[in-house]
């Protein structure tokens, strides 16, 4: 459950060149928060145009028609397509799911180098390009197991258990509740 005096559920970017890991490292940081406790929503983030509704299809055709929002409901998943306005900049379409995933404690974004939330990069030495964060001091965090000559802070990455616990207090996200509701501890 959110954090009663908290009004906005914390988000935390995982950012990174292509093939870095920053997709094994969200699901991993999933796996692990969620078995602490917490509840993590995640959104992915890509500069590419996806068609993610099937054209042809009933709720396709909605949105073809002129529709401001479509919804799909079914017995597994919600779903909400919602069009981008031309004036709508980054942060109001992250706004919109604050309202979304309000039961969450925490919200993962895999990618947007741009932003100005708080931003933690994946590294591998495999990566034939040096990490972003040796020229963007915007960077909080590294996390790779290789040394990244970085001069932010620098998580191993073989340690998931570590990483969790400190993307919890970066987060600012205080011990969660399991599920029960009995508390994890102080």
């Amino acid at each position: 459950m959110m954090h009663p005096k908290r009004q906005t559920v914390p988000r935390i970017h995982i950012v990174g060149r292509k093939n870095a890991g920053k997709t094994t490292l969200v699901c991993d940081l999933v796996k692990e928060l969620t078995r602490m406790g917490y509840r993590v929503a995640t959104i992915k983030h890509t500069h590419h145009n996806h068609e993610l509704d099937t054209p042809g299809k009933d709720s396709h055709q909605h949105r073809e028609s002129g529709a401001t929002g479509v919804g799909i409901l079914s017995p597994q998943i919600t779903a909400a397509f919602v069009p981008v306005q031309r004036n709508d900049d980054e942060a109001k379409r992250y706004d919109s799911f604050q309202v979304l995933f309000a039961d969450s404690d925490l919200i993962l974004v895999e990618g947007d180098l741009q932003t100005t939330a708080t931003r933690i990069e994946v590294w591998r030495e495999t990566v034939p390009e040096p990490p972003y964060a040796t020229t963007d001091k915007g960077i909080a965090v590294v996390v790779s197991d290789n040394d990244a000559h970085v001069s932010c802070l620098r998580w191993p990455r073989k340690d998931i258990g570590v990483i969790a616990n400190n993307v919890a207090d970066l987060a600012g996200i205080a011990v969660a509740q399991t599920r029960s509701g009995a508390g994890m501890g102080e």
